[in-house]
């Protein structure tokens, strides 16, 4: 009975990632602009679906159908561009990510089931119940909102904190978001960890007397759980597209800005397809309302991606630089040095500019810009820390949860600062 169960288990896990059977992963390296931008152009061509960029070798993760991989691999070579095997097996590399997450839910089990939030990927429910917790807990200083339900019916669920309800209007507004990328799994512990800070294990205090804080862990639930649930790679919100087997909109080529011009997809079942029309998203209008409702004394405004160690700001569509372009770039240095010194030798120093000039290419629709447009001044995406050449599988190892937290954490608390020190309210 015992083989029997592990083997049933060994099936369940393998049809999990089966979609992905023949998959390769290649890292791929670009030396200039052009290169970059020869990359970018094979897109569309060989359906690739890159999942981060590797800052410290200036190399891009890209995964690879196995109809086009001998295509692809010729037209790198026609290209100049150099390129490497990540994962020959990329089942395999999902099934050795999974037995690591594993392993780490034994070891729980092991020492009387305790729940430790930060030593493992946790599925949508914890989340959930976390922001149910705490603002039962704090009910002075944190207040639940769940303003809307998601394409499947799942509550998209934030925290108010603040030691004024809000009622202070000179106090500065800070609001982070994570989750927009269902994929991205080490995005929401980092705004969880902000929670945690900011009302659990106050360190900081003056963050909570000068500011007033907006929490979104989960922008994206459904595609979350689909991630965790049906396809490790999901990107998109779950909604239903004039096509029926192409479900789905990237919500951040879904803002109202410059959408649908550049570095997005017409095509319903792209994982940049930027939707039919702008916030045709449940997700995305509920983060453009958070924006609006606060617009008159939102000082900052983060939102959390992974992976490439970056920080980014407008403008990602056309790569020119807004009139805020010195606070944006001083302050995302600060934050970055920040989080250098805390950070593992392992992990790459942060690059710090233009979206489009420090990735190699154009992104629009998305939701930095879209802020940033609206007058929140200061407006960032942290494409948080995860693979290098030293690193394997395809998602940050469990073990590193933690620490991505407290060095985000370290960037936040200088960029938080710093914004209150320039913030100028609107009239």
């Amino acid at each position: 009975m015992k083989v029997l169960a592990i083997a049933l288990l060994f099936v369940a896990v393998y049809a999990k990632h089966e979609e992905y059977a023949g998959y390769k992963s290649y890292f791929v390296g670009q030396k200039n602009q052009a290169q970059q931008h020869a990359l970018q152009s094979l897109e569309n061509e060989f359906q690739l679906d890159f999942l981060g960029r590797v800052t410290s070798s200036q190399e891009t993760l890209v995964l690879v159908k196995p109809e086009f991989q001998a295509a692809f691999t010729k037209s790198l070579k026609a290209f100049g561009l150099s390129y490497r095997v990540h994962a020959d097996d990329v089942v395999k590399a999902l099934q050795n990510d999974d037995r690591i997450i594993e392993e780490v839910v034994q070891e729980k089990a092991r020492n009387g089931g305790a729940r430790i939030p930060y030593d493992n990927y946790q599925p949508l429910s914890v989340y959930d119940a976390y922001l149910d917790d705490i603002a039962r807990r704090y009910p002075n200083v944190v207040t639940l909102v769940s303003p809307a339900n998601s394409f499947e019916g799942r509550p998209i669920k934030y925290l108010k904190i603040s030691t004024t309800n809000f009622q202070d209007t000179s106090k500065p507004v800070i609001f982070i978001d994570g989750g927009i990328h269902s994929r991205e799994w080490i995005s929401p512990p980092t705004v969880t960890w902000a929670i945690r800070k900011l009302v659990e294990d106050v360190t900081e205090p003056d963050l909570l007397e000068r500011f007033d804080w907006i929490l979104l862990p989960m922008v994206n639930p459904d595609g979350y759980e689909h991630s965790h649930t049906s396809n490790r790679f999901w990107r998109k919100t779950r909604s239903a597209t004039s096509i029926a087997l192409c479900r789905g909109v990237d919500g951040n080529r879904n803002y109202d800005f410059a959408w649908n011009t550049v570095g997005t997809s017409t095509n319903p079942c792209s994982d940049t397809y930027g939707g039919p029309t702008a916030f045709s998203e449940i997700e995305t209008r509920v983060v453009r309302d958070i924006l609006h409702e606060n617009l008159s004394r939102m000082a900052l405004y983060l939102t959390m991606h992974s992976f490439g160690s970056m920080i980014l700001y407008p403008w990602g569509h056309d790569g020119s630089l807004s009139n805020n372009a010195f606070a944006l770039q001083t302050v995302g240095v600060a934050m970055a040095d920040e989080i250098f010194t805390h950070s593992l030798p392992n992990f790459p120093r942060y690059s710090v500019g233009n979206s489009l000039l420090t990735i190699g290419y154009g992104a629009s629709g998305a939701s930095e810009d879209y802020a940033h447009s609206i007058g929140v001044p200061l407006s960032y995406t942290y494409e948080l820390p995860g693979l290098n050449a030293g690193m394997n599988g395809f998602i940050l190892d469990p073990r590193f949860i933690e620490q991505v937290c407290r060095e985000t954490w370290a960037g936040i608390v200088v960029g938080a600062r710093r914004a209150g020190d320039l913030f100028v309210p609107h009239p």
